[in-house]
């Protein structure tokens, strides 16, 4: 299994997550995304708005907002 990508660029990082269904709410000192799920429930998602996101903190917030690790890695491989 491919590993999480080390100093991955931010809008890399932004796009891919927005290919997962999240969609951009505000950015500032950090950036906040929020899901909306089949349910009707909402899924939050803020990270550091940082030119690179370091891959523990990648590996924090996929766990965060329950999204597999296969499903990143392959939402990043396609930006």
């Amino acid at each position: 299994m491919p590993k999480f990508p080390v100093d991955a660029p931010q809008k890399r990082v932004v796009k891919a997550l927005e290919t997962l269904g999240f969609a951009l709410i505000r950015e500032g000192e950090h950036i906040a995304m929020v899901r909306e799920n089949a349910d009707g429930s909402k899924t939050p998602l803020t990270l550091p708005n940082h030119p690179h996101i370091k891959s523990s903190t990648l590996r924090m917030i996929c766990t965060q907002s329950g999204i597999s690790r296969q499903d990143f890695l392959e939402a990043y491989a396609k930006r």
